[in-house]
């Protein structure tokens, strides 16, 4: 297994990601980033509306590797979506982050049409901005969260840079093939927040039964299945032992029939959250 994926404009992004949601502001995003880079993560992943910038870029701050040894990624939030609010929610993000540039810069959810008539144009204006950052040189890579076929079609209709990624739920029982096959058609990178679904499918019986034959966790083996599915993991946590543990997934490879046996596995451990529904 590559420690790296390569993106569509060429970029090289650490293959497992570690995800901050929930994470605290201050020292324990500080702690929390500190003990991931010490335990070989390079790929950091969050967004405004997790809170913690200042905690994460001070935990980059303290680190001790070299800034272009890491791979920081955050999002732009839903209430900032269009042209002009874009463009300052970035510099307000670097500014929290306390970095020069973004490796990658997400549009957190698509604007969607049970929510906005002109959601098409949202998105479209959102993404300009997006396009501008990346030309700048202020941002290495742009993609996009949470969107779907029919979000992304309108948006790549206009687009003058392709997404390099899709950042959606996945994880066994939540595979979202659709999607998927869409994205890997357009040469986009799929990322897979919860792949732990939540910490629900920790307990799932075939799972437990799977891993021991790997004398591996099921945490392990849902992030060694993403792998191996070709997704971007993003696992998270604030505890140093499983901040260790979800890392430590290079040395091992599940069989094809494995792979098959849980790709088969429905509906579990979902978020309920759908870009079609939400309210936020």
């Amino acid at each position: 297994m590559e420690p790296y994926f390569t993106l569509n404009n060429n970029v090289k992004i650490p293959s497992v990601g570690f995800g901050t949601w929930q994470t605290p502001d201050g020292d324990a995003a500080l702690n929390a980033i500190k003990t991931a880079v010490q335990n070989g993560y390079r790929h950091i992943d969050t967004a405004a509306i997790y809170a913690n910038e200042k905690g994460v870029g001070m935990g980059i701050k303290a680190c001790g590797i070299e800034r272009k040894e890491l791979f920081v990624t955050s999002k732009v939030w839903n209430t900032e979506r269009g042209y002009e609010s874009t463009l300052k929610a970035f510099e307000k993000s670097l500014k929290d982050l306390q970095l020069d540039y973004l490796d990658l810069y997400l549009i957190h959810w698509p604007a969607a049409a049970h929510q906005f008539d002109n959601w098409q144009q949202i998105n479209s204006d959102t993404w300009r901005a997006m396009e501008k950052l990346y030309t700048e040189g202020k941002i290495r890579a742009i993609g996009v969260s949470n969107f779907l076929e029919h979000h992304l079609e309108p948006l790549l209709a206009k687009a003058k840079v392709s997404p390099a990624v899709n950042q959606i739920e996945y994880h066994p029982g939540c595979m979202q093939q659709n999607c998927v096959q869409f994205c890997a058609d357009h040469n986009i990178l799929v990322q897979g927040w919860s792949p732990l679904g939540r910490g629900k499918v920790l307990d799932h019986k075939m799972l437990q039964e799977i891993a021991q034959k790997y004398h591996k966790t099921v945490a392990q083996l849902c992030i060694r299945w993403a792998l191996q599915n070709d997704v971007l993991p993003l696992p998270k946590s604030s505890t140093p032992h499983r901040i260790r543990e979800n890392f430590d997934i290079f040395d091992f490879e599940i069989s094809a029939s494995d792979i098959a046996s849980i790709n088969q596995l429905e509906d579990l451990g979902r978020s309920g959250l759908h870009p079609d529904t939400i309210e936020f």
